[in-house]
């Protein structure tokens, strides 16, 4: 399954930043953050501003984390830019400006799981470790277990699942870890599976079952976005982000109909720390 999977990769693989020769841990650690729930296509250009105006670690950790959140714009799920912040502060102070190395140091920086301490560890550094997200996943249950989906996920089967296939050279596990990932992205997707595409459609248990349907447990689906708090929280925060002044309660008012759903959205970016109170009634983005 991995040689066929690495030679598909060898030949189709998209031409993405975090690939090319040169590019470093930092960038892979940015990445990765750009990268959780957001689609590639919107991640590149956030990612390259970013880069371009802090390339280090200690370049980040030097601003306010506010500045963080202004330059995160429209990525969506903003508590990670905040999270990035502390993670480049913790690099800078304690590991000498450095990304680690080390999966389980890795761990130990804020806003870092086991998805993207595996992932700059393999990615960055070429060690061997299982790196499963959605479109492995998804890859796993249809060749392997002969599902149309995965179930729900879970840290000790998913990384077992994909240490069973992982190549015991640790250059030909990086290539089939981000392999993996880009056939479940291009080829084995979600609604319309290209199988006549597929460099593991002879080896497929859910092709040769003649694809049944997926009767096991699902994922939580996330509520709509439209007229969710989230939206809500994106409209305050953009508020803030418009401007280098503090912004008031009146103003704040006029972002949203609904009063209690408004209080309620401002009160949650406050106990996330994305938003500051600097006077009664007049807010701003943290430490600006």
């Amino acid at each position: 399954m991995a040689n066929a999977v690495n030679s598909w990769f060898g030949l189709h693989a998209r031409d993405l930043p975090w690939r090319r020769d040169g590019f470093g841990a930092w960038g892979v650690l940015v990445s990765e953050f750009m990268l959780q729930q957001t689609p590639v296509t919107r991640v590149i250009p956030h990612l390259e501003a970013w880069l371009a105006r802090w390339p280090t670690p200690a370049d980040l950790a030097a601003v306010p984390p506010g500045e963080a959140v202004r330059a995160w714009a429209t990525l969506g799920y903003p508590r990670r830019a905040l999270w990035l912040h502390a993670a480049a502060v913790e690099i800078a102070e304690n590991h000498g400006g450095v990304v680690p190395e080390d999966v389980d140091v890795l761990l130990t920086l804020t806003g870092i799981g086991d998805y993207t301490a595996r992932a700059v560890a393999a990615f960055a550094y070429g060690h061997r470790h299982p790196v499963v997200d959605t479109n492995t996943r998804r890859v796993i249950a249809r060749c392997v277990a002969g599902q149309a989906e995965p179930a729900p996920p879970s840290r000790t089967r998913d990384l077992a699942a994909m240490d069973a296939l992982l190549p015991a050279d640790a250059s030909a596990a990086a290539v089939f870890n981000a392999g993996a990932m880009e056939l479940g992205a291009l080829v084995c997707t979600s609604a319309r599976p290209r199988c006549s595409d597929c460099p593991l459609a002879a080896l497929c248990a859910w092709r040769a079952a003649g694809y049944p349907e997926y009767r096991g447990p699902k994922k939580t689906v996330q509520k709509q976005f439209a007229g969710s708090d989230r939206q809500v929280r994106g409209l305050i925060l953009a508020e803030l982000r418009s401007t280098r002044h503090p912004v008031t309660d009146a103003e704040i008012t006029t972002l949203w109909p609904e009063p209690t759903q408004l209080a309620r959205a401002l009160a949650g970016l406050l106990a996330d720390g994305l938003v500051t109170e600097v006077a009664q009634g007049a807010y701003s983005l943290p430490h600006e």
